[in-house]
């Protein structure tokens, strides 16, 4: 029972600091936007990483060769 006389008041701070916070995160807008960074992920337009063919390469072509070898 004594240990009640402890616990309660510790319970009600710790609620009373999770309402707080939860408020904090609803006016700073942390829940506006729940679904457009995951479609952002999908529609990264910036490829630093994927290699590109240098131009002089895709330029030059041979009189021989069919317009598909050339889209390669």
């Amino acid at each position: 029972m004594e240990a009640l006389y402890m616990l309660i008041p510790i319970a009600i701070g710790v609620m009373i600091v999770v309402v707080i916070a939860f408020i904090y995160t609803v006016r700073s807008g942390q829940y506006d936007d729940l679904e457009g960074p995951a479609y952002r992920i999908l529609m990264d337009d910036d490829d630093p990483r994927i290699p590109h063919q240098p131009s002089t390469n895709l330029n030059k072509t041979s009189q021989g060769s069919s317009s598909n070898d050339q889209n390669v």
